[in-house]
């Protein structure tokens, strides 16, 4: 036997012994499975599951830009103003022995720097509970009417109970912001009371609001009826006395009708009548607008609206504004 021989003997033995330990050393890892983001379509279009959990997630928002104008502006004399603004909303939404549980969490960011939350609630089981808007932030379809409070965002608790054709609800609100509101008592709270109902196309909305703080209250009812080629709006709103939830007049009333001209093109004319303006007596004031919108494409609109309000003992005043808007 020659040393080649030799050589090459050892070296097939010596593979025979060790080949498993010298094959696992050369091969490579698996790569995990990789999970990929699944539609869920249990809540409607546009939400997925977040990844690892039964979660729906929703993201949508929209970016706005629009001139406004205002003959009471005080920017450096100017009466019309720019504005931009970027609009976040999250829902979060999965299934309970108690229905859907959603979460939901809005952001605005203006071009002023300003970066705040815009609402952040809980709903399960026809119960609302966080920081939202309340229904006196409800109002017509139009730019014209007056009829809700400035002051519409805050923490609340309210419950609704909605059959689709009728709905009532109850609702305890804190009562923030505004010159109205004493922050040094106890009693910032407001309790509210809904009854609405949908027919055919007729649909009404009627809120009686208390105002703990200034122990007064509000009312306000909304009616619309699909009328011809559009819809039909009427309102009244009356306050015993300035409150967190009205504060504009001792009563008003206001009409609007929406007309559809096409597909793509709806336009509002309207109007509204104060009395007892500023809750001075015999002093009244009276407005008229109109409101145009045109969907230029999926996902972008254009909205415009000019007004024009007279006061008694007052300066006649005209505003409005010129919005182009992208929603996703």
């Amino acid at each position: 036997m020659n040393i080649k021989s030799l050589l090459l003997g050892s070296a097939a033995a010596l593979a025979a012994v060790s080949g498993a330990h010298a094959a696992d050393a050369i091969v490579a890892a698996e790569p995990e499975a990789m999970e990929y983001v699944r539609v869920c379509d249990a809540f409607g279009k546009g939400y997925f599951y977040i990844p690892g959990t039964e979660t729906c997630l929703k993201i949508g928002g929209y970016v706005r830009t629009q001139i406004a104008y205002d003959e009471d502006y005080t920017q450096a004399g100017a009466d019309w103003n720019p504005l931009t603004r970027g609009y976040l909303t999250f829902e979060a939404k999965s299934d309970t022995e108690f229905g859907a549980l959603t979460g939901y969490i809005n952001l605005e960011t203006n071009d002023d720097g300003d970066t705040h939350l815009d609402g952040a609630w809980i709903s399960i089981a026809g119960f609302d509970v966080g920081y939202l808007y309340n229904w006196w932030d409800d109002g017509l379809s139009g730019e014209t009417d007056d009829i809700g409070s400035d002051n519409t965002l805050s923490n609340e608790a309210r419950y609704t109970y909605d059959t689709g054709a009728f709905q009532v609800g109850a609702a305890v609100t804190e009562l923030r912001g505004g010159g109205l509101v004493d922050p040094g008592t106890n009693d910032d709270v407001g309790a509210s009371g809904l009854v609405g109902f949908t027919v055919g196309g007729v649909t009404g909305q009627f809120i009686g609001s208390y105002d703990f703080d200034a122990e007064e209250s509000a009312f306000r009812g909304i009616l619309t009826a699909d009328v011809g080629p559009g819809k039909l709006g009427f309102a009244a709103v009356y306050s015993t006395d300035p409150n967190y939830f009205y504060s504009t007049s001792e009563w008003a009333v206001a009409a609007e009708y929406k007309i559809k001209a096409t597909e793509k093109l709806f336009i509002t004319p309207a109007a509204q009548y104060y009395g007892d303006y500023g809750f001075v007596n015999g002093k009244d004031a009276w407005k008229v607008g109109v409101t145009a919108g045109y969907q230029i494409t999926d996902g972008l609109r254009t909205l415009a609206t000019v007004n024009y309000k007279d006061v008694d003992r007052e300066d006649e005043k005209w505003t409005g504004f010129l919005r182009l808007q992208r929603d996703f």
